[in-house]
């Protein structure tokens, strides 16, 4: 959904063509250096939050602000009310509004609209085809944001790049490692998707470590082997975390929901309590390329990974998190078109 001069919508990275996605990390490496404070100025931001957020949330509202903007929050549990999605459906349920008319109503008010929808959880079938941010993206009448779906998080994807970029230079060839952490509850692939497919197009090889019956989307998956034989790029998945981390220059420890036993909570919790020694040392850490850490947030320390490894000199996690505000300032002015 890119058009010539702006981008339209952001639902997943893939709606940006790698030339306007390098000139988006440009940018951001500008701006993080000397800011634009007055490029947003008269312009407004609504930011739709269907489940709860911290890093989202804060670091996008601070991006308008600090661009000279002005940011809306509105929280669907207080702040409004359940929407319908589906066409053509006669309106006798819970819902009192469909998102068709709310989409139409806030375009009149807002320059861009930023949605983390909710995911019902039940059948992953159902919820991997993201209903309900595409029903945003169709009714309004402004570019909209997708701040994670049940498949894609184009936002953290975004950040992670700028933050490899920073990190390692020249992305081609280096070596990232996606290790699968042990978590009590229950995780959306979606960041490991967009950075999947986001590090294949940088040409980066990439080894995917998790537990048997964890595997991630299938579609998903083939979009990446795809992208990887294109690209010449090694892509490796299996189940041994410490072969994935073998000569790594980055280790990206991450939780996601097992698909095979997606809207079963008493079975996922069964299968997940298996898993506890699936956990970032420094013994693991110790394999990579002088290995950096990288994590999403929010992240369960000695359970996921260890103090020693998340407050240790080679941990990226806060500058993955700062990195947050200064590509989506970049992702502003992009789609904005100043």
């Amino acid at each position: 959904m890119v058009q010539s001069h702006s981008i339209r919508h952001l639902i997943s990275l893939q709606d940006i063509s790698d030339e306007r996605l390098a000139a988006v990390l440009e940018r951001s490496l500008r701006l993080k250096e000397i800011g634009e404070p007055t490029s947003l100025a008269g312009r407004s931001a609504g930011m739709l939050f269907f489940r709860r957020s911290l890093r989202t949330r804060t670091s996008f509202e601070a991006a308008v602000n600090q661009l000279g903007g002005h940011s809306i929050n509105l929280n669907a549990s207080s702040d409004f009310w359940e929407l319908e999605a589906r066409t053509g459906t006669i309106m006798d349920g819970p819902a009192p509004e469909h998102i068709k008319d709310a989409a139409a109503v806030l375009s009149r008010y807002l320059d861009v609209l930023a949605i983390r929808p909710a995911v019902e959880g039940r059948a992953w079938q159902t919820d991997r085809r993201d209903e309900g941010i595409w029903a945003w993206a169709q009714h309004a009448g402004v570019p909209v944001i997708n701040m994670e779906s049940a498949l894609w998080h184009p936002l953290q994807a975004l950040a992670d790049l700028l933050t490899l970029r920073e990190t390692l230079g020249e992305l081609k060839k280096k070596r990232l490692a996606i290790c699968w952490t042990h978590s009590p509850t229950t995780t959306s692939a979606a960041v490991v998707h967009s950075l999947l497919l986001a590090a294949l197009r940088h040409d980066m090889d990439v080894r995917i470590a998790h537990p048997r019956g964890y595997d991630l989307d299938s579609i998903v998956l083939d979009q990446a082997a795809e992208t990887a034989g294109s690209r010449g790029c090694e892509l490796e998945i299996g189940y041994d975390r410490e072969a994935a981390a073998e000569g790594a220059h980055v280790v990206y420890a991450r939780s996601w929901q097992s698909l095979s036993d997606y809207g079963n909570p008493t079975l996922s919790a069964s299968h997940r309590a298996r898993t506890r020694e699936w956990q970032i040392t420094e013994d693991l850490m110790a394999r990579g390329a002088e290995a950096h850490l990288m994590h999403a947030m929010p992240v369960r320390r000695n359970l996921e990974v260890s103090d020693e490894v998340l407050d240790g000199p080679r941990s990226l996690m806060y500058l993955q998190a700062e990195n947050r505000l200064h590509s989506q300032k970049a992702l502003l002015l992009e789609i904005l078109g100043r």
